[in-house]
C-alpha cells in the first residue's frame, strides 16, 4: 500500500476517507491552476497535503480571493452539475490531492445517500460564508474588512497570544477584502500602532481584540 493510501485510510471524516478512496491520486507543484473559471471540468479534488486558494478574476485579471482550503478538505463539489466552473483554484503550495472523476462522485453518492447529505451541508456552509463575504463588501468599509477577515482566520496560542497560522502577504489580505494593497499596508501599520496586532516570523499576531469600527 503507498503512503497516500495509508493517508487516505488515515482521513478520520469517514465521508472525505470514502470520497478519497474513489479518487487518483496526483501531484501538483506550487502556483498550479488546478480548476479554472468558466472551464467544464467534471472532478472533485480532496486534499490530502498542501494547501489551495479559491478564487474568481475580473476582466482586467484582478482576483477576489474566496477562501483557502487545506488538508482533508475537497474542492469542485459543483461539478457534480456538469455546468461550467464558477471559481478558480490554486495551489499555494506543493500539493497532493485525491483526483474524484464526475462518475466515481455519483456512484459514491449512489452507494450511500449520507454522502449527498454531508456534501449539501458543506454547500450550504460556504453559501453562508459567501453571503457574509458579500454583505461585508457591500455595507462594510475597508477596515471592517479586514477586522473581519483577521477575526474569521485560523490562529495557534503561542506564548499566550494567537499566532496567525499561515503566512499572509498585504497583497493576499488585499485579495481577500477586495481592497488596494496600499489600503491595506495602511491599516495593519495604524493596529501595530495601535497595539492590536504584532508581527511574528512573518505571521500576524493578534494581541487584543481589534474595535469593530476605527
Amino acid at each position: 500500500m503507498g503512503v497516500w493510501e495509508k493517508a487516505i485510510r488515515k482521513i478520520p471524516d469517514p465521508v472525505v476517507r470514502e470520497l478519497a478512496s474513489r479518487g487518483r491520486i496526483r501531484s501538483f507543484a506550487k502556483n498550479s491552476l488546478i480548476i479554472r473559471e468558466h472551464d467544464c471540468g467534471g472532478a472533485l479534488f480532496v486534499i490530502l497535503s498542501g494547501r489551495v486558494k479559491v478564487y474568481v478574476s475580473g476582466a482586467k485579471g484582478r482576483e477576489m480571493v474566496l477562501d483557502h482550503y487545506g488538508a482533508t478538505d475537497y474542492v469542485g463539489e459543483m461539478a457534480l452539475d456538469g455546468r461550467p466552473r464558477s471559481a478558480s483554484v490554486c495551489t499555494l503550495e506543493p500539493t497532493v490531492c485525491s483526483v474524484v472523476a464526475r462518475a466515481a462522485l455519483r456512484s459514491a453518492i449512489g452507494a450511500d445517500p449520507e454522502i449527498a447529505m454531508r456534501m449539501i451541508a458543506t454547500l450550504i456552509g460556504r453559501a453562508r460564508n459567501a453571503t457574509a463575504n458579500v454583505k461585508s463588501l457591500a455595507l462594510m468599509d475597508v477596515y471592517g474588512r479586514v477586522a473581519r477577515l483577521l477575526l474569521s482566520l485560523e490562529y495557534v496560542e503561542c506564548d499566550g497570544v494567537r499566532l496567525l497560522r499561515e503566512r499572509l502577504t498585504q497583497r493576499e489580505i488585499a485579495n481577500r477584502v477586495g481592497a488596494s494593497r496600499d489600503m491595506i499596508s495602511r491599516i495593519l501599520k495604524d493596529l501595530r500602532t495601535g497595539g492590536y496586532i504584532g508581527m511574528r516570523e512573518q505571521r500576524i499576531m493578534i494581541l487584543r481584540r481589534p474595535p469593530a469600527r476605527w
